[in-house]
């Protein structure tokens, strides 16, 4: 089939996913890269998993709620039911646009949580999410990092916590260790399906730090983020967050 975008002369979207492990600040710079980028004229869509349709929105409730006792396959099955959801709904049209798609986690968080933190096989998350997003790769994910003790402290910092960030230390390790590894140029060409994904360090001011995401962007796309657009004050842009 066509690309849509092609035969109508839109130029085609870009999608940004946004990864890393509990208590790195990854929510917080998704909200401020989207407005960054909308202050500056950019159409953006800008997505959290699980979330972002009614669907992916009631399946969040149940997977993040404390007293959901799930396996981690039934976990693993609804993540990947939101994401397909979300994939046909809203990812492919906003693109076909030509809109910027920023996400909050994507296919990366399931390897690192289900595969990594759940012992789940990975091949399999690989065919279960293959179905759910049709082959959709994102164009670049940038995974913030801090060390694993600051992130922890952070966390723990915030209060209530939800089913995920209930889980102990050394899931959170193994969580940790898989994001680490997705840097890797090797891991990388053995898994196409998650596209290229760039280190973001999370440590300092929130501002400085999104200031190294938008410039993590610009070098990816000298031309549709360059430095004079990602450097703009905030103002009024508009954004719609899902």
């Amino acid at each position: 089939m066509a690309d849509p975008s092609a035969m109508s002369g839109v130029a085609r979207g870009c999608f940004i996913v946004l990864e890393g492990g509990e208590g790195v600040g990854k929510t917080t710079q998704w909200r401020r890269v989207a407005d960054q980028l909308a202050a500056a004229g950019h159409d953006v869509v800008a997505l959290r998993e699980p979330g972002g349709t009614p669907a992916g929105d009631a399946l969040r409730a149940v997977l993040l709620d404390p007293t959901s006792a799930l396996t981690p396959e039934t976990e693993a099955l609804l993540f990947a039911a939101s994401r397909a959801q979300l994939v046909r709904d809203v990812i492919t049209p906003a693109m076909q646009h030509g809109a910027v798609v920023l996400v909050d986690r994507f296919l990366l968080s399931t390897y690192a949580y289900q595969g990594s933190g759940r012992a789940l096989a990975l091949e399999a998350l690989r065919a279960v999410n293959a179905f759910a997003t049709g082959g959709l790769a994102p164009d670049l994910t940038l995974l913030l990092s801090l060390p694993l003790d600051e992130s922890m402290a952070r966390m723990h910092a915030r209060g209530s916590a939800d089913r995920m960030e209930r889980e102990g230390d050394a899931f959170h390790r193994r969580v940790r260790a898989a994001f680490d590894e997705a840097l890797q140029p090797a891991w990388q060409a053995q898994h196409p399906e998650i596209g290229p994904v760039v280190a973001v360090d999370a440590a300092g001011n929130v501002d400085v730090v999104t200031g190294r995401c938008l410039a993590a962007l610009a070098t990816k796309w000298p031309h549709r983020f360059s430095e004079v657009q990602v450097d703009r004050a905030l103002s009024a842009g508009q954004v719609t967050h899902g």
